[in-house]
């Protein structure tokens, strides 16, 4: 009892200690309060609105017959293109995209018509401004699908000419495909990406924050303000009363990166915040046994702005978001499997965008907590031998007599 009493006063007093020194250092509060708070804001920002529709377009119609007006007008009256106007020739048009009056060109040349009579390919050029993705991307499905449904009418008509009851025996499409997307309904690209790269900054902000903690130990307390004997008389005291406090400090920018980021940008919300929460505990704390273990290699603060961009892109690559997780070779697979980032994205895109529960995320769920014991364990371990024995202050002897 006297052992157990022993730890926990020293890990409540490592608890309120460690609360004291993370809100007088603003580059700590700077990556656990500001930074989740407002890099959502940011990169939600940065791809909104989702859906570009009437970007403008010039068309050069050197064919100047009815089937090339037929097909300007029907590019008209597709969401994603206004046909702004004709131009001349091609160093007219590039003029007018040079100035940004448009960002795409049709051209149509000569025989266009005459070609598709004679059942030739008709080539028709569209040249693109790749400033904006998703304004490509807008001018490809449009151009696209309006060359499909006329290529689709002509074809009729060639068959009707052929056989005239050939349109009596097949009417419209025998296999009709509709597309519904089930976890992206609006098809945009900030709604694919942002609920994964939600994760992505949480995860970044607590190691990251641990990691710069871990630098201010190994320097001047008077350069720094950080007490480096904020310990108990057991490390593993240490680390909880210290993941305590940051667990604190990180509920309220945890709701609102997952809650109300997603309702400000009208990302997909189809799960319920309380088992996402649930869900995201082992997460939290697999993070914080991996900022003890980053602290070990931290030898100053600055440092961990670096690391902050090395590590940014890579998290981003093993988290499946943009390279699928299943397609990886094994060596990439392991890395992943490894971090906590990954396993909370997948389950995490599940559940907030196609409405999984907690117990349909059960293998994602479970990897976490081991992920949570196993890196705590190398936290353990990077504490004692690396980052040295806890140094007993007065308030811990203290603590033993008051025991």
């Amino acid at each position: 009892m006297k052992k157990i009493k022993l730890f926990i006063l020293g890990l409540f007093r490592v608890y309120c200690r460690e609360f004291k020194l993370v809100l007088h250092d603003p580059g700590v509060i700077l990556f656990i309060t500001f930074l989740p708070l407002v890099y959502p804001i940011i990169y939600s920002l940065i791809y909104n609105p989702e859906i570009v529709k009437e970007v403008p377009m010039v068309v050069i119609d050197d064919d100047r017959t009815p089937l090339s007006r037929e097909l300007v007008r029907n590019l008209d009256a597709c969401d994603q293109v206004w046909v702004r106007g004709y131009a001349a020739d091609l160093p007219e048009a590039r003029r007018a995209m040079d100035s940004h009056k448009c960002f795409a060109i049709l051209e149509i040349p000569s025989g266009f018509e005459r070609k598709v009579g004679r059942s030739e390919t008709a080539d028709a050029v569209m040249y693109c401004d790749m400033s904006l993705l998703l304004r490509y991307r807008g001018f490809l499905v449009a151009t696209t699908e309006v060359m499909q449904a006329m290529g689709s009418e002509l074809l009729a008509e060639d068959i009707n000419a052929l056989a005239p009851l050939a349109g009596t025996i097949v009417t419209g499409d025998l296999l009709p495909i509709e597309n519904e997307p089930m976890g992206n309904i609006r098809g945009g690209f900030d709604s694919f990406i942002m609920p994964g790269v939600l994760i992505l900054i949480l995860h970044q902000c607590i190691v990251l924050a641990i990691g710069m903690i871990g630098g201010a130990r190994r320097e001047k307390s008077s350069l720094t303000g950080y007490n480096p004997h904020n310990n108990s008389r057991y490390v593993m005291g240490t680390m909880l009363g210290k993941s305590l406090c940051y667990f604190t400090l990180l509920i309220v920018p945890s709701i609102f990166m997952i809650h109300y980021v997603p309702m400000m940008f009208r990302f997909p919300m189809a799960g319920d915040i309380w088992q996402e929460m649930a869900f995201l505990l082992p997460m939290s704390f697999a993070c914080f046994g991996l900022g003890f273990v980053f602290q070990a290699f931290v030898t100053e603060r600055e440092s961990v702005f670096v690391s902050w961009v090395v590590t940014s892109l890579i998290f981003l690559l093993l988290s499946g978001l943009i390279w699928p997780r299943y397609d990886m070779s094994p060596v990439w697979r392991a890395l992943s499997d490894i971090c906590p980032s990954s396993w909370a994205v997948e389950g995490f895109v599940k559940m907030n965008s196609n409405g999984a529960s907690i117990s349909q995320v059960g293998h994602e769920y479970l990897m976490l907590w081991i992920l949570a014991v196993a890196w705590n364990a190398a936290g353990y371990c990077a504490q004692k031998w690396f980052m040295g024995l806890p140094k007993q202050s007065k308030e811990t002897q203290t603590d033993r007599q008051t025991a």
